[in-house]
């Protein structure tokens, strides 16, 4: 990325060579594979942006990056998953759920089989395709993921070690490995490891800036999992933006802020009162609000269907049509 000073007139004159040659001159994208909550980012992840996604524990946090890894390599572009949190065998059992899912919707292969079937039989040697041939959909899952594995990169990162050089030391190898610019996936930036023994709020300062400098250096994007604050995660508190865990830094350096809630504890009440069976549905879904967007719109609330069985979301995202309680205004 160039520092040097650019007169308006320089860049005008510069797009226009860039288009009369062919060339883009927008940032990349790298559509997520759920195509409503790609209208509203814009095309989907940005180069040079940094998107948070937080939540509480258990609702996905994860699965959703993982998919959204999964998504981007299948299209054909490459992705980098960083895990402070799971190893590439864990990571490989959660993808081949989501891919028999994909080819199979709720037929496919649920992610406890998947386990199973790697778990091996001592004395009984056999094949990974073997012990999937017995699971729907198992093979399949194998058979595609090896169709674009190469460009989906799984690493295991340490918290006492994995710092941010590392980390850009990582994206230059996936994009050698690869030839492209990957999207990198940071599972989670509060384990990011920052020298120094400085407290919390100042090293998930430093990881955050850093994450945002990475982005609009090597021109790609960074999806990056939050923590949030033990407030946020009360029963009937929707998660917003000042509940990201650590420091004032995360409302302020992101571009694109995606916070997931369940949608049981933040519907309003009266759709329960009026509908008692409707809570049941309820659990089986989950809001994706777009908190903060610089690209597009903003305050949007989608809802996502739980396929947790298969570590996946169903692609086929929705608008939110009931009303949803907001703490802004009002505690129900």
């Amino acid at each position: 990325m160039s520092e040097e000073l650019k007169s308006v007139t320089s860049a005008l004159d510069e797009a226009d060579a860039d288009l009369l040659a062919g060339l883009r001159v927008t940032a990349w994208t790298w559509p997520t594979g759920f195509d409503l909550l790609d209208t509203y980012l814009g095309g989907g992840l940005r180069a040079g942006e940094l998107c948070l996604l937080g939540g509480p524990q258990g609702l996905g946090k994860t699965a959703l990056a993982l998919q959204i890894a999964r998504n981007v390599a299948r299209a054909g572009g490459a992705s980098l998953v960083l895990s402070y949190e799971h190893d590439p065998r864990q990571l490989l059992e959660r993808l081949l759920a989501i891919e028999s899912g994909a080819q199979r919707g709720l037929d496919g292969a649920p992610l406890r089989r998947i386990r199973e079937a790697l778990e091996g039989t001592p004395g009984r040697p056999s094949s990974l395709a073997d012990r999937l041939a017995s699971i729907p959909g198992g093979v399949e899952a194998m058979t595609a993921l090896h169709r674009f594995g190469d460009r989906l990169l799984l690493r295991r990162c340490l918290g006492s070690s994995t710092d941010l050089a590392a980390i850009a030391a990582l994206v230059e190898e996936a994009a050698a490995r690869t030839g492209k610019r990957p999207v990198v996936v940071v599972d989670y930036l509060q384990k990011v490891f920052v020298p120094g023994g400085a407290p919390e709020p100042e090293r998930v300062t430093l990881a955050v800036e850093g994450l945002k400098d990475l982005a609009l250096e090597l021109e790609l994007p960074v999806l990056a999992v939050t923590a949030m604050e033990s407030e946020g995660l009360e029963s009937g508190t929707r998660l917003r933006v000042h509940h990201l865990r650590g420091s004032s830094a995360l409302a302020y350096e992101p571009d694109v802020v995606l916070l997931l809630n369940d949608k049981y504890d933040v519907v309003s009440r009266r759709h329960l009162v009026y509908d008692p069976l409707a809570a049941e549905r309820y659990r089986g879904w989950a809001v994706l609000s777009i908190e903060k967007n610089r690209s597009g719109m903003d305050h949007v609330d989608l809802e996502l269907r739980k396929r947790f069985e298969q570590s996946r979301f169903e692609t086929d995202v929705q608008a939110v049509t009931e009303t949803l309680i907001d703490e802004r205004v009002f505690r129900e």
